[in-house]
């Protein structure tokens, strides 16, 4: 992401968002958008289009290509700016701040949002940008689309959390879910830290909580499917689970190995850093049956 990401913002003009907008469009239908066709979008005149562009190129919001034609194309760093529009416009933010999380595939800034100015998190997902080709082989929501963008890959992650958010919150102790657009989306800011970058002083009554809000969540008919302790968050009161763009429903030909691969690794991180102790089969016996009964 930009590191200047609130000047750019706010130095963007409307027009210019104008024109990210219609190459974002009809990068469903050309590789590289040509001016022509941003120009339909716009309304604009093409000179207005090519001084925009000229504009957003060297912001670096844009990519130009003259092989074939003359046609440009959008990464990330747009696609961040177009959603950071759409939260400003819906009021889901009124600022951003610095970076308090990155993953391979995904990005997670501070913000503050809504009438109250209450802090919020913003997470765009990355999916793709260091291996596409291995994420469509992993990511069930890609496996089936033949011709994917990075970014359409990304949208779709986001969506898919997103949807087991709203799903979950607040029954399981997930963030909650405020807004979302594209392959971005606000939440509510975590609490505590990362289970395995902590040490917990009562790690039975821990592990029972994780145990109990993958209890909680099968109930509603889903399993994690990559859980582990880096997005197991503890905090005083218990735990939030977060990264949820792979989970499946309890119903997925999959599920009770997706399900059994979660607990194991929940429960070899336990045993080996606090020697507490689980069956894995009487976990998955008991969380199996409260998907059962979904």
């Amino acid at each position: 992401m930009l590191e200047n990401i609130p000047d750019i913002f706010l130095n963007t003009s409307t027009r210019e968002f104008r024109v990210l907008l219609a190459i974002e469009n009809k990068m469903k239908f050309y590789e590289w958008v040509p001016i022509e066709e941003i120009a339909n979008f716009t309304k604009y005149d093409r000179k207005e289009v090519e001084y925009m562009l000229s504009i957003l190129a060297r912001k670096k919001l844009i990519h130009r290509n003259i092989l074939a034609y003359e046609g440009y194309r959008i990464y990330f760093d747009a696609y961040d700016l177009l959603a950071l529009k759409a939260f400003v416009t819906r009021g889901s933010i009124n600022a951003i701040g610095d970076v308090i999380g990155a993953g391979k595939e995904s990005q997670v800034y501070a913000a503050t949002g809504g009438i109250t100015n209450r802090e919020v998190a913003i997470k765009f997902h990355r999916e793709g940008k260091t291996s596409f080709k291995k994420v469509k082989v992993k990511r069930e929501h890609a496996a089936e689309k033949k011709h994917i963008s990075w970014l359409y890959a990304s949208r779709l992650a986001a969506k898919k959390e997103y949807d087991a958010l709203k799903l979950l919150y607040p029954v399981v102790s997930v963030p909650e879910p405020v807004d979302h657009n594209r392959h971005a989306i606000v939440m509510s800011v975590l609490k505590g830290q990362a289970l395995a970058h902590t040490k917990v002083d009562d790690p039975e009554w821990y592990l029972e909580e994780v145990i109990k809000q993958v209890r909680n969540t099968a109930a509603l008919g889903i399993i994690h499917g990559d859980l582990s302790e880096f997005n197991i968050f503890v905090n005083p009161d218990g735990c939030e689970i977060i990264d949820w763009p792979q989970h499946v429903t309890c119903s997925h030909p999959n599920a009770k190995e997706l399900l059994y691969r979660d607990i194991d690794n929940v429960l070899t991180f336990f045993m080996k850093k606090y020697r507490a102790k689980r069956d894995i089969r009487e976990v998955i016996t008991n969380i199996m049956e409260s998907c059962r009964k979904k």
